[in-house]
């Protein structure tokens, strides 16, 4: 396993994220907990909130693994991974390692996922696949997918610490282990961290995203219009991001966090099993939606990803041609003293995050569709919005650091950090 980072050495940094260690073992413990809370919140409970009443109750909620569950996780996993290396990609590359190689991204996770997507519908049109079965083992794939992402993360710590003269890491255990000792792993040339998030994160959560409808329809003969909405949104979603996988090149994720325990979880478990509570619940519960709720939360969800994607567009695109218009106008940037430029046109100069607008638009559609008959399905949102929140202000002390008073004069030209004219 060798790191993709670029430079040659780090001095140790400061643990100061999440509330420090005690933070991160306090998220270490919550993030499972919340998640194992919420399966059974769905699977156990009606899709309703509940308190533990015995010893008994509380350890139902961590199932147990099966075999079954087992080679269905062994099996997606090499599928991910057979699909990455042999199909058809373009191939771009990462920045130079301290020995000067370079991590390989293969760009080919919509042939993939298109793939991945006209199989498991095969296979559920020829009986091959019973969705029903596959789901009956979601929980038992949760505990595996947990304990994966564990022994990935003690793997990768006891990585990192082997380079800690080139990794950017605090000496503190508990810290790095949830944070990460070491930035970009790899196997051969291949960049962990992106291949987990895009092909297992993604990859398992448009799965899923298929497999729940089918459940719908192979137990009740026909698909709910919640439904109906949830899955339409989701899958466009997911298809719109192997669309433009190469913007996850230039994300936070890729070239700023370590690979811990926070994003091994993440991709693993968090992703695909939390995000998905919408459908879970729709299948469990089956509330009611009006045709004209529907069709208001539709238009809503693909007014934020027009925010969500455009406004990335607009900084995408002005990177690679500074003279393309937005809006029909040429652009308006601010020079730096780094010698680069921040955009100052279309969203960017309405808010300095507003395509996080567009990302919490869109989660809300998808939590409204489920009605209001239980807070359960809201969780993608409720947790959402502080990340996002969160993350702008990391954002913003990482900007801070980079571009000193230049990101100042910034700020006081576009003051709004999400909503513009609000927040």
């Amino acid at each position: 396993m060798t790191t993709g980072h670029s430079e040659p050495a780090h001095d140790k940094t400061r643990p100061d994220q999440f509330g420090g260690p005690w933070g991160a073992l306090l998220l270490t413990i919550v993030m499972p907990t919340v998640t194992f809370y919420l399966w059974s919140a769905v699977a156990q409970h009606g899709g309703s909130l509940w308190l533990p009443r015995s010893t008994t109750e509380l350890s139902a909620m961590i199932p147990a693994p099966t075999w079954e569950a087992a080679a269905m996780f062994a099996a997606w996993l090499g599928l991910q991974a057979l699909l990455y290396v042999v199909v058809p990609a373009k191939v771009v590359h990462g920045r130079p390692a301290a020995g000067g190689e370079r991590a390989e991204y293969r760009l080919n996770g919509l042939v993939a996922f298109g793939l991945t997507a006209g199989l498991l519908v095969l296979g559920i049109a020829a009986d091959v696949v019973s969705p029903t079965a596959v789901l009956a083992q979601l929980g038992p794939l949760l505990t595996i997918s947990v304990l994966f992402a564990v022994g990935a993360a003690a793997l990768t710590y006891v990585a990192g610490r082997r380079r800690a003269h080139l990794e950017r890491s605090t000496g503190n255990v508990v810290y790095d282990f949830y944070m990460g000792a070491i930035q970009n792993p790899r196997i051969g040339r291949h960049d962990l961290k992106f291949f987990f998030e895009s092909r297992i994160g993604m990859g398992t959560w448009g799965a899923f995203a298929i497999l729940m409808p089918a459940a719908e329809l192979q137990q009740h003969g026909e698909l709910s219009t919640a439904m109906l909405v949830v899955s339409l949104c989701q899958l466009f979603y997911i298809f719109e991001f192997f669309v433009f996988e190469s913007a996850l090149l230039s994300t936070i994720d890729i070239i700023e966090e370590n690979l811990g325990f926070m994003l091994w979880f993440a991709f693993l478990a968090w992703m695909p099993f939390n995000f998905t509570l919408q459908q879970q619940y729709v299948l469990e519960a089956r509330p009611e939606l009006p045709t004209l709720a529907a069709a208001a939360i539709i238009v809503m969800n693909f007014a934020g990803y027009y925010v969500f994607r455009s406004s990335n567009l607009q900084k995408t695109r002005f990177r690679s041609d500074p003279t393309r218009p937005i809006w029909g106008e040429i652009p308006v940037a601010m020079d730096t003293a780094r010698g680069t430029k921040l955009l100052l046109s279309g969203w960017w100069g309405l808010a300095r995050h507003a395509n996080y607008l567009g990302d919490l638009t869109m989660a809300l559609a998808w939590c409204l569709a489920c009605g209001v008959g239980s807070v359960v399905p809201y969780f993608y949102f409720i947790y959402f919005a502080p990340l996002l929140l969160n993350r702008e202000r990391r954002d913003h002390a990482m900007c801070q650091r980079k571009y000193g008073a230049d990101w100042d004069r910034y700020c006081e030209k576009v003051p709004y950090r999400i909503i513009p004219f609000v927040y």
